[in-house]
């Protein structure tokens, strides 16, 4: 088990790209964050809902690592928290490097279990024209890195406060890959 850090948090009501960050944000068990747009036990990404409004909600908070807003910034992109919609920032844990299943424990005893990737899109372009290219890695094995960050649904509810540290619980048993949810 290890221990790493929250570097900001950040919700929006509306159904907008960006969120506004806040010093907390707290969580309701099956459901996500609250008085954010995406939180419900049903699926509220409005382009999901469209398709499958009835479908369980996997991304009721978005997490991204603050080590991709360095490796952006180092190309010239300046992205800040919340900006690409997501809730949590991170740092020093290898997000995209996580089995599905992996539980992020929190000191207010809320937990988060990670349910797969992000799937980038478009609107990225929004904050820099570049953006969407810069997180969607094409390898020369023909795989697609996407690095926008991962998905997740709240166990136990709680305050996630900035600054808070994380505990990164591992699932047992087989560990299989994320995948775009």
């Amino acid at each position: 088990m290890t221990t790493q850090t929250v570097i900001a948090v950040a919700s929006d009501a509306g159904h907008n790209f960006s969120k506004i960050t806040k010093p907390v944000i707290t969580v309701i068990a099956g459901f996500g964050v609250q008085g954010d747009a995406h939180g419900g036990a049903t699926v509220q990404h409005l382009s999901d809902k469209k398709k499958n409004p009835d479908a369980q909600n996997l991304r009721q908070v978005h997490l991204i690592h603050a080590e991709l807003f360095d490796e952006l910034a180092a190309k010239g992109i300046d992205v800040k928290p919340g900006q690409m919609g997501e809730n949590i920032v991170t740092r020093g844990i290898d997000l995209l490097g996580l089995p599905r299943g992996t539980e992020f424990r929190f000191p207010s005893g809320a937990i988060i279990q990670i349910t797969g990737l992000r799937s980038p899109c478009l609107k990225l372009n929004t904050i820099h024209p570049n953006l969407l290219k810069a997180v969607v890695e094409k390898r020369a094995d023909g795989s697609v890195n996407k690095k926008s960050g991962v998905m997740s649904i709240v166990v136990t509810g709680g305050d996630i406060n900035t600054d808070d540290m994380i505990d990164v619980v591992l699932p047992e048993g087989e560990h299989l890959a994320l995948e775009c949810v």
